[in-house]
């Protein structure tokens, strides 16, 4: 178990592993234009944790912009798109780290929440987001591929909020 990390913004040289760690943890997949595409919009809020020189977690977020009531109800949301640590790397604190990072990069950003989906089936995940401030908003069936339902949770930022 890895215990000592450090989290940094993504780089392009990280996809490669980047994308290994998705394809080994989570069964949602993405090509490399799309997380090459997150990185180039929304670069801040994609970071990486690496231990011993390797990449070994990442979580990438995008903005989103939600209108509101009134003329000019918009706010910017942070959307997490995807978090992942190898399993040898976990229970060490390394994605609660990358949840911060990505939190600190939203306010920087302009966004004044964050939200997510999760299976609901992911108690550990379901957990962790709970410890970090956030609430299950809904619930949406069917909504993975494989039919199994998400909660849809938020929180408010910044983080200290």
């Amino acid at each position: 178990m890895q215990t000592t990390f450090i989290i940094r913004r993504f780089k392009p040289a990280d996809l490669k592993q980047v994308m290994k760690i998705n394809r080994t943890c989570l069964p949602e997949n993405y090509s490399s234009g799309f997380f090459m595409s997150i990185f180039q919009r929304f670069p801040e809020s994609f970071v990486v944790a690496e231990a011993t020189g390797a990449t070994v977690g990442y979580a990438m977020c995008r903005v989103e912009n939600r209108f509101g009531f009134g003329l000019f109800g918009g706010a910017k949301k942070g959307h997490l798109i995807s978090i992942a640590v190898l399993p040898d790397s976990r229970r060490c604190g390394i994605a609660s780290e990358l949840m911060k990072g990505v939190m600190t990069a939203l306010v920087d950003y302009g966004c004044g929440d964050l939200f997510l989906e999760v299976r609901v089936s992911n108690v550990g995940a379901v957990q962790l987001y709970k410890k970090l401030g956030f609430l299950v908003d809904r619930r949406i069936r069917h909504y993975y591929a494989d039919g199994e339902a998400a909660y849809v949770m938020r929180r408010k930022l910044p983080l200290e909020s």
